[in-house]
């Protein structure tokens, strides 16, 4: 990540430990005179403190996905962030393939269309989150991003698989496993420029709630009659 922000003409300062004291991530963001931290750490209940402790001293902030923030905590972080005129992100890079933003255009407020995805990878779990909510926060992150109206027929996710990055609106395909598109960089640039950001903590909750519902519902599909 330093490398590609370092290569977009940012300066970058490397804050190491920062799963300590929240107060103590505080006043190091405040002295390295960043004006964004991106929270480039695992996901766990370490990253709403630290998101609170970047917000505190002044700065707009990333995290990295799956948001695992229950709504409560999130909202408040929202406002703390709100309060302060500061943004709050998360990185659903996947939603910035051209691709995706052509459907974006044609299917936003498309309804009674199917809508699916297959995410799986041939490397273990390295991170201790469940596929659906690690890979799968991609693929409900494009669906709420480009199709929020359309219903989700099927989403597999899974390690130690085969490798496939795919969605599907009814019979149309995009096929994203050997992408080579700049995300990282769109998504730097949406994020410092646009007011209307859309990876939000809105949209976060909105995504995590999609997983939530479809695991409840895989869970009674998988119960006997």
């Amino acid at each position: 990540m330093r490398e590609i922000l370092e290569a977009e003409g940012r300066r970058v300062a490397c804050i190491e430990q920062t799963r300590g004291e929240a107060a103590e991530l505080t006043h190091t963001l405040r002295a390295s005179g960043a004006q964004a931290a991106w929270l480039c750490v695992t996901p766990g209940p370490h990253v709403g403190p630290m998101m609170k402790a970047a917000i505190d001293a002044g700065v707009h902030v990333v995290a990295e996905k799956p948001w695992l923030c229950p709504q409560a905590e999130t909202e408040a972080l929202a406002e703390a962030a709100r309060a302060r005129g500061l943004r709050l992100g998360v990185h659903f890079e996947y939603c910035l393939l051209d691709a995706i933003e052509g459907w974006r255009k044609r299917y936003r407020d498309a309804r009674g269309l199917r809508f699916g995805g297959r995410f799986t990878v041939s490397r273990a779990d390295r991170l201790g989150v469940p596929a659906l909510e690690n890979l799968g926060s991609h693929l409900a992150a494009i669906h709420r991003y480009a199709a929020p109206h359309s219903e989700i027929t099927e989403l597999v996710c899974a390690y130690d698989a085969a490798d496939e990055r795919r969605v599907w609106i009814e019979d149309e395909s995009i096929d994203f496993l050997d992408n080579r598109e700049p995300l990282i960089q769109r998504f730097v640039q949406r994020f410092e420029d646009s007011a209307a950001f859309p990876f939000g903590m809105e949209f976060a909750l909105r995504v995590a709630d999609e997983l939530a519902r479809w695991r409840v519902r895989q869970t009674a599909e998988s119960l006997p009659p």
